[in-house]
């Protein structure tokens, strides 16, 4: 009978003392695992670890190892010799190959993952990186990936890191960030007043769901930040449009109108082709305009449902703007060229909208029956008054933001008084 094979430093010493390995040979002792039962794991590891033409002498107690050893090493691309008869537990010695090193020739780091370390970031990905996270390295003969927005001068915000981290902390939830069970009670009127404003709301922040959400697809994944900044700018816009939603059937009232001109004007955001023009038209324009409607709404909405949701969707508008003025300043430091493609945007999507009544007349008597807070009569004025503010207030917001992009004052104004008078 057969004496039971080595194992651990039984089968170690075995292998060294068997004929044929030299000294230096490394040694793996598997013990009873099997190749089919992980095994290959461990031989891998150890190879990795040796120059190629160094040996791995593979020891182990289970019978069928010598053989699967024999098949996987030819997978491998590596030479095995089987141990000669009597050599005790060891099953054979791996010659390691050249097939795995030989594999990633060609192949290319994909940048690096810190955004901040001195060329992380590439100028314009290769194609073939393709999905790989920014750092991986890319084995050669990858798919080429047809990102259409692949240059770092359009796309890249420096701040992006820092604004989806904001994002993503400032995520809320609408179930529980509103009290919607908080009692009120409003003139039917006014609760008609509220649904034509949320029916707006919707149909905007649709629009601006839609247009980051067309070019997430575009950003080539290299420009990871940005990728996720605008990602969480859709599901920012998805619960704007829930918590609008919501409110606007609180009380089981249909919906309100929505306009041709509305929609023509809403159309012109979503035909935008160009990705800088489009954000800066959506986030630095209309958003921007939004901020001061939300903030209007946050103050004189007539229940503390209505001042919620415009105070939640207010402070994501805020972070989508703040992230189209970065974008654009980041835009115009690199080219100031870019200015008069600006300006040219705003004339052309006025010139557009050149025939459309822009925003309709129920959703402005909508604010003023909100802003009155009663139908008496100098009320009603009151908050005619105060919706003619708004209207200036959001005037002076844009221009105040063309300026911050270098626009001279005067231009400024001009190119404020263009924005369409949907708002959005």
């Amino acid at each position: 009978m057969s004496p039971p094979p080595a194992t651990g430093p039984e089968a170690v010493a075995a292998a060294r003392a068997a004929p044929g390995p030299p000294e230096d040979a490394q040694v793996l002792d598997l013990c009873d695992l099997g190749l089919e039962e992980g095994a290959s794991v461990l031989v891998k590891r150890a190879l990795k670890r040796l120059p190629v033409g160094a040996r791995l002498v593979v020891s182990g107690t289970d019978p069928a190892l010598s053989v699967h050893l024999r098949a996987w090493s030819r997978a491998h691309g590596h030479r095995f010799e089987p141990a000669p008869d009597g050599a005790g537990a060891p099953a054979g010695t791996i010659r390691r190959g050249s097939a795995d090193e030989d594999r990633w020739h060609g192949s290319q780091r994909a940048g690096a993952p810190d955004p901040t370390a001195a060329g992380a970031v590439a100028d314009r990905p290769r194609a073939a990186w393709g999905l790989a996270a920014r750092g991986a390295l890319v084995e050669a003969g990858a798919p080429e990936y047809a990102f259409a927005l692949d240059d770092r001068e359009a796309v890249w915000t420096g701040d992006a890191a820092r604004t989806y981290r904001q994002a993503a902390a400032g995520q809320w939830d609408p179930a529980t960030a509103i009290d919607w069970e908080d009692p009120f009670e409003l003139d039917p009127d006014v609760e008609a007043a509220v649904v034509q404003v949320m029916t707006y709301l919707i149909e905007n922040e649709n629009a601006a769901m839609v247009v980051p959400a067309r070019f997430l697809g575009q950003v080539h994944p290299h420009f990871r930040e940005v990728v996720q900044v605008l990602a969480v700018q859709v599901a920012d816009e998805a619960r704007h449009v829930e918590v609008f939603s919501r409110r606007a059937t609180l009380r089981g009232a249909e919906l309100g109108l929505s306009t041709a001109g509305g929609q023509a004007s809403l159309l012109t955001l979503l035909e935008e082709p160009d990705y800088v023009l489009a954000h800066f038209l959506l986030s630095v324009l209309g958003e921007g305009t939004f901020l001061a409607l939300l903030s209007f709404l946050e103050r004189h909405g007539p229940d503390p449902v209505t001042r919620r949701v415009a105070q939640l969707a207010l402070a994501d508008e805020a972070r989508h703007v703040a992230f189209g003025m970065t974008h654009m300043a980041e835009v115009l430091a690199r080219e100031p060229a870019q200015l008069g493609r600006l300006a040219t945007a705003i004339e052309r999507r006025h010139d557009a909208l050149a025939h459309t009544s822009g925003l309709n007349e129920e959703v402005f008597d909508a604010l003023v029956v909100l802003a009155a807070g009663s139908w008496e009569r100098r009320a009603v004025a009151e908050g005619f008054r105060r919706v003619l503010e708004l209207q200036a207030e959001m005037a002076e917001g844009r221009r105040r933001r063309l300026v911050k992009l270098g626009f001279a004052p005067e231009r400024a104004s001009a190119l404020a008084a263009l924005h369409t008078r949907n708002f959005m």
